[in-house]
């Protein structure tokens, strides 16, 4: 942290009379940074850093704002999320239910035939006020001639009857494996789709939907980025994802990398698309790329987080924890093989410690004979991680890339496993303990929101998006670290530990100047932060506020009729006023039908009428007027 007297080279920008946190080795604080030419070359003090400046530099006058270094997602299906979000009303963060139901209603008469209106995951019933979700006859009241898809999650969907129509679901639609199209008394779909615990039935309907055509796919891209601008994430390294093929499905954000117009740098890994035929897949992508292929903006990061479609046990706490078959192991270590033969840096989800002592097993007998030899691989997500594992991890080199589901799903883990086994979902603390290299992230846009304050949020809080506390404050994190694990800990995840994360000379110039003091405000106020000016490589991306004029012209969205030109992303509300609670116990006790979580109750084989009527679907105590 020098200033040298006679800089040798003039600033194109400095940033001055703030809270900036370096995020360096000793979580320094200064007040000023130097930039020029997309990266930081002086942190100090103001008066410091103005000898960098000349007639020409551009000085931002911070007014005693927070400065952070730009957010690192490090599992965010980024550059899906960026095709399909002009086509998604987003619920991430609406208070209450009578919204939610307000903005659909306006939704779907803002929306032409043939389109749908979608709601894709990134909420839950517990963020409500009212404490639960909508009925099939709340949807199709509003909606009865437009297609509507609703995703609970990654464990189930309400289509209403022009959605059925739509998709062509009848009485005499199989169920898919490891899926339900549930139906009522007389046999016909109800509209709630479930998955049991696969959420193929999920992915495979919704893609019947339409698509949006190639200009508005690159703009729903550059939509979805300025959002996460918004949100202060200039970084992301993306998962892959079901019906995501490389390469056509990256097409549209390669050519936007090709314009210089990505506002979000993005590393991104490959995910198999094909059951059985995984090896192929990855035999077929290693010779055509390689890890590192592209730049500072964007580049391929490896393989995963599906390596094989036998490994997948999913994160579906309303059903039973499954068993992986038998011939997991040899279709993982074909790939696996392949991958450390070609050194491919690789990622994998795992949900469960059942399955991770499998995986492990599997990567140490490949480690015996072709050696890992520092390639860089991590597990995603890891909530009931042993220590055991933990340390057999750390033994083989990997890392760990944690996500806020449990923020979403804390309820649901404790109605099935316990309030003492979900204190330590994911142990975080145990893992950083071991040495391990820990990365924070979302895994949005269907499972949890992209919203990385929520996030942190969680870390820091240990409480559900429904308020619900789970961790101890022994297994939390400080809000100096909880930044670190978004910061400093995601560069680790791209090997880019070195050019991203921290505000020190010679780091690259991604920052967000925040809303609030992220370190001293209300612990409540950090899931409603947002940046206020956002800059990627010495750029500004996003403004508002009182910097304001910095902020770039304004891209319109097409379609027109998108709900983003309506409300946006996330949603801007700030704390709801409360509403009279629908639940007599607020939810809090668990009855012997729907256990008071209505999740369950949608889901549940109830004593009484159709699924989707009323009573069918809600039940027993958990309404009253």
């Amino acid at each position: 942290m020098t200033a040298p007297i006679q800089p040798s080279r003039i600033a194109d920008l400095v940033i001055y009379n703030g809270k900036i946190a370096t995020q360096d080795d000793k979580r320094s604080f200064v007040t000023a940074l130097a930039i020029a030419k997309g990266e930081i070359v002086a942190s100090g003090n103001d008066h410091d850093m103005m000898q960098w400046a000349n007639e020409s530099t551009r000085r931002i006058d911070l007014k005693g704002r927070t400065v952070v270094p730009g957010l690192n997602d490090s599992h965010l299906h980024i550059i899906r999320g960026g095709l399909n979000f002009n086509l998604e009303l987003r619920w991430d963060g609406v208070p209450s239910l009578r919204d939610a139901l307000e903005m659909l209603r306006a939704q779907v008469a803002r929306t032409p035939a043939p389109q749908w209106v979608r709601v894709i995951g990134g909420w839950n019933e517990f963020q409500f006020a009212e404490k639960r979700g909508p009925t099939l006859e709340e949807i199709n009241a509003i909606a009865p001639d437009t297609p509507v898809f609703i995703l609970h999650l990654y464990d189930s969907a309400l289509l209403n009857a022009a959605a059925l129509r739509a998709v062509g679901y009848d009485r005499d639609t199989p169920n898919p494996p490891g899926g339900e199209i549930q139906h009522d008394r007389r046999g016909n779909p109800t509209g709630m789709l479930i998955a049991r615990p696969n959420a193929g039935l999920l992915y495979a309907t919704l893609a019947k939907g339409p698509k949006l055509p190639l200009d508005d796919q690159l703009n729903s891209s550059r939509q979805f980025m300025r959002e996460l601008n918004r949100l202060g994430v200039t970084s992301a390294i993306d998962a892959g994802g079901g019906y995501q093929s490389y390469p056509d499905d990256y097409a549209v954000i390669m050519e936007l990398a090709k314009r210089n117009e990505l506002t979000v740098r993005i590393a991104y890994n490959l995910f198999t698309q094909n059951a059985k035929k995984e090896i192929e897949d990855f035999a077929r992508w290693v010779k055509v790329t390689k890890p590192g292929d592209g730049d500072d903006f964007l580049k391929m990061n490896g393989a995963g987080e599906m390596l094989v479609f036998s490994g997948a046990d999913f994160e579906d706490f309303l059903e039973p924890r499954p068993d992986l078959p038998d011939v997991m192991e040899s279709e993982l270590e074909a790939v696996v093989r392949l991958l450390v033969q070609n050194r491919w840096p690789f990622r994998l989800h795992a949900t469960y410690d059942e399955s991770i002592e499998r995986f492990l097993n599997v990567f140490e007998r490949v480690n015996q004979d072709t050696p890992f030899n520092g390639l860089r691989w991590f597990f995603d997500h890891c909530e009931t991680i042993s220590a055991r594992n933990i340390d057999r991890i750390a033994a083989l080199g990997g890392g760990i890339a944690v996500q806020h589901r449990m923020a979403y799903q804390g309820e649901y883990f404790i109605s099935r496993y316990g309030a003492e086994a979900a204190a330590h979902t994911p142990p975080v603390r145990k893992m950083l303990a071991a040495g391990l290299p820990v990365g924070a992230g979302t895994d949005a846009t269907r499972v949890a929101s992209f919203n990385p304050f929520v996030s942190l949020y969680w870390l820091v809080s240990g409480r559900t998006v429904g308020g619900t506390l789970m961790y101890a404050a022994q297994d939390r994190l400080d809000r100096m670290e909880a930044l670190r694990r978004y910061t400093v800990g995601s560069a680790w995840f791209s090997n880019e530990e070195t050019k991203k994360g921290a505000l020190v000379p010679g780091q690259l110039a991604d920052f967000a100047v925040l809303s609030d003091d992220y370190f001293t405000m209300e612990e409540d106020g950090i899931k409603h932060l947002s940046s206020v000016l956002t800059a990627v490589n010495g750029r500004i991306v996003y403004a508002a506020e009182e910097f304001e004029t910095f902020d770039p012209p304004a891209l319109p969205v097409s379609p027109t009729w998108s709900p983003v030109a309506e409300y946006g992303g996330y949603a801007r509300y700030r704390p709801a006023v409360p509403l009279v609670q629908s639940c007599n116990d607020a939810c809090v006790n668990l009855c012997g039908v729907h256990r008071h979580a209505h999740a369950w109750a949608w889901r549940s084989n109830v004593p009484a009428g159709d699924a989707n009527a009323f009573w069918g679907a809600l039940g027993c105590s958990c309404f009253a007027f």
